[in-house]
């Protein structure tokens, strides 16, 4: 008999990609996750993992018992839904900005709503100050995004520096005006840059107007524009611009956890623990 707490170490370390992040999902020590693999490779008496310094691979054993596991874990999961008989049922609508789409993350709200028989999760993916208008409206449970300066009420998961980000390449002078690349309104990094620079007395014009963080970072890979950026989404390629070339400080973004007034406070309560843990996690 297969040890349900071994196939779900085994399954979590290859939808991680690694024995660490496998680690901090289960709350385990990386000694404790690989015992568990060691453990159930003796159960089966083959390897299911081929292992080097940087990476590890499904075996073709390890390939058949990964279909098992799954299969076993999804019963474990609809058993103890349909034997607890939770009381909530229904649509839990997220917002969220596009920092947070991960698979990491969408894996663990999967697994969540597989503990309610009935749950079902719908996700929004926009900008945080239109995300915030429509959980206004009644339109979301929660939403998760950054701001800047704001007075908004919602949970801290963590903050970190908004630069402007150009081309690693760009050489000389910024032009006059300074070409911008934007998120529309209503976007809080957008509004804080034209604060900014008006404050400094910068001439700016809006270069390219962006639908996404993809767009973001390719006006500002090419140069074609300077962005207002979060460290985190910088990447190889981006170069921080500062006072040195006469651009005043932006403030901290500040990425945080908002619930509607008039949501299931107990299932959004507990929602939130999932996320508030993996930003955790995410941020180590």
């Amino acid at each position: 008999m297969f040890d349900v707490l071994l196939l779900k170490t085994f399954v979590t370390v290859v939808d991680e990609e690694g024995f660490s992040r496998a680690a901090e999902r289960l709350h385990l020590t990386q000694s404790a996750v690989s015992g568990h693999l060691r453990r159930l490779e003796e159960q089966v008496g083959k390897p299911l993992l081929t292992r080097t310094t940087r990476s590890q691979h499904l075996t073709a054993d390890g390939e058949r018992l990964m279909a098992y596991a799954r299969a076993i874990l999804a019963l474990n999961r609809d058993a103890w839904a349909e034997l607890t008989r939770s009381p909530f049922h229904g649509r839990v609508r997220i917002g969220m900005s596009e920092d947070f789409v991960e698979p990491r993350l969408l894996r663990l709200l999967q697994e969540f709503a597989a503990q309610y028989p009935g749950m079902e999760i719908d996700i929004q993916v926009n900008i945080p100050g239109t995300l915030l208008e429509r959980m206004q409206q009644g339109a979301l449970d929660l939403v998760i995004g950054s701001l800047c300066e704001t007075r908004e009420p919602g949970l801290l998961l963590w903050q970190e520096p908004l630069v402007w980000a150009s081309s690693a390449y760009l050489v000389g002078r910024l032009p006059t005006p300074l070409p911008l690349a934007l998120f529309p309104e209503p976007c809080p990094y957008r509004a804080v840059a034209l604060q900014r620079l008006a404050q400094a007395g910068i001439a700016q014009r809006t270069a390219m107007l962006c639908p996404s963080n993809a767009a973001l970072r390719t006006a500002a890979l090419s140069g074609f524009a300077v962005a207002p950026i979060a460290t985190s989404q910088l990447g190889q390629g981006l170069a921080v611009l500062g006072a040195e070339h006469g651009l005043p400080a932006l403030p901290d973004a500040e990425f945080r956890l908002f619930t509607a007034k008039d949501a299931d406070q107990g299932i959004v309560a507990a929602l939130s623990q999932v996320i508030v843990a993996y930003c955790a996690a995410r941020r180590v």
